[in-house]
């Protein structure tokens, strides 16, 4: 059984995160900036309040006799308790000799055109871990796109203004980076762990350095613009956020709408159509804050009984890239037009260049990632910068050709780059866990657990709400 270091990295980047929060902000209310005392304050708790309830709910401690595990829910205090659990877990593996077990089946990755499928077993210990380590992943990503992200921002706004970085400030800012980036990560591993549920998957470290650089430097870029555009036109940065936020917002919606699919009723049994209605109003907004700092991994389906379209599209992906460049570029535009005598300490257009750039990297080593290191390309019907070129091929003409009926649609295969599997889904995607070294290595089928754990598929995938995040959009092109 693998050491449960995700849940550690979890529990160390809210606790450290927290801390910084609260110490900035006591340095605020010395200088008498209450705003952003307020804001740094707003930032922090709401997101710990939001991390408490996503453990209650996934762990259902409200519907079992629990008061003390609840008390320190409420007193903000339960990352540290379950990850102190888990680790207690863990260290009793061995120890006491298991009732019973369950047997979990995974095909490997393809060897000369065959794959094999594997059989363990899994004790009632590991699985109590998988739940952790499930939980702590969906924390893991709202922490990052409802607390860290707004939190990097508005810290690198405060510099801005004040032409200087305090050594608490720079604190905040470096931890809720890589806050964003580890919510980001876990996301990627979550849409691999979803397509290919049937697979064994292994993601090696590699995979995990490009998806690390991929993030940083997309997420960096994206707050260094919203920032700098905020800077001198603060009117009008409202209208830019209001815009991304309800567009991502609303289109799982207007997809939903025009399938003319049923309401979904089989989220949680225990939901009204009242509740339901929440909760998947909540799970949109996430899906929207992500992608207002990047691409994520994970789409969102509503008229699917998962919620989780399982399909990746280049088309969608190049779309999002394309626009967001465009979108950074003319915001960066306009501030080197507007901006001031503030700015008359730094070189402009090298900054802008270097803004730029960064997003091209961003760009490089996603490209590095999905044609070199991901785990599954074997398993994809094409090539993936083939597929890409394709689709900005077809963007060209569609917008240039005289003729609309003289563009050639793109085969469908160039567009999904994902083969479909020769065996029949009859397993929705499981709720998945994993680790740092390595999270990909196991994933577990609920319908075989055995103990008192979440073991409804539907309810898995509302738990990505909560955490992992869910986000990605609706169905293939």
């Amino acid at each position: 059984m693998r050491l449960p270091s995700s849940i550690f990295v979890s529990v160390s980047l809210f606790t450290a995160e927290t801390t910084a929060a609260l110490y900035l902000s006591s340095t605020y209310r010395s200088d008498g900036d209450q705003i952003w005392q307020g804001l740094t304050l707003l930032f922090t708790l709401v997101t710990s309040v939001l991390v408490q309830l996503t453990l209650t709910f996934i762990h259902r401690d409200l519907s079992r006799d629990r008061p003390l595990v609840l008390l320190l829910h409420i007193l903000q205090l339960g990352p540290i308790v379950r990850c102190l659990e888990a680790f207690c877990i863990y260290g009793s593996v061995g120890r006491v000799e298991e009732p019973y077990v369950s047997i979990t089946r995974k095909r490997q990755m393809p060897r000369g055109g065959q794959s094999e499928e594997v059989e363990r077993q899994v004790g009632q210990a590991e699985g109590k871990l998988f739940t952790h380590r499930a939980a702590f992943a969906r924390t893991s990503v709202i922490q990052a796109f409802l607390g860290s992200a707004p939190q990097l921002t508005l810290q690198l706004y405060i510099c801005v203004l004040q032409q200087g970085v305090s050594i608490g400030r720079g604190t905040l800012m470096v931890i809720s980076l890589l806050s964003i980036v580890y919510g980001a990560l876990r996301c990627n591993i979550l849409a691999i762990k979803i397509k290919y549920d049937d697979y064994e998957v292994d993601v090696r470290p590699a995979a995990y350095l490009c998806i690390f650089l991929w993030r940083s430097f997309e997420i960096a870029t994206r707050v260094t613009v919203l920032v700098l555009f905020s800077s001198v036109l603060q009117l009008w940065i409202l209208p830019v956020v209001l815009l991304n936020f309800f567009l991502f917002f609303l289109y799982p919606w207007v997809l939903f709408w025009q399938s003319h699919s049923p309401f979904p009723e089989n989220i949680e049994k225990t939901l009204t159509r009242v509740g339901t209605t929440i909760v998947l109003c909540l799970l949109t907004f996430l899906y929207a804050g992500i992608n207002m700092f990047c691409w994520s991994a994970v789409q969102l389906k509503l008229n699917d009984p998962d919620l989780i379209n399982k399909s990746q599209n280049w088309y969608r992906m190049a779309v999002y890239y394309m626009l967001r460049f465009v979108e950074n570029a003319s915001l960066l535009l306009l501030w080197y037009i507007y901006k001031t005598d503030f700015y008359r300490f730094i070189c402009a257009p090298l900054l802008v260049l270097q803004l730029l750039v960064a997003y091209a990297m961003a760009i490089f080593f996603m490209l590095v990632f999905y044609q070199f290191c991901h785990p599954c390309r074997k398993l994809f019907s094409s090539n993936m910068t083939q597929g890409l070129w394709d689709c900005s091929a077809l963007l060209c003409l569609v917008c240039y050709a005289p003729d609309r009926d003289a563009v050639r649609p793109i085969e469908k295969a160039g567009l999904d780059p994902l083969a479909p599997d020769p065996t029949p889904h009859t397993e929705t995607a499981n709720d998945t866990s994993y680790d740092v070294a390595n999270d990909t290595a196991y994933t577990m089928p609920n319908d075989t657990m055995t103990y008192d754990m979440p073991n409804d598929t539907t309810h898995e995938v509302l738990s990505e709400m909560n955490g992992d995040v869910s986000h990605s959009l609706s169905s293939n092109t």
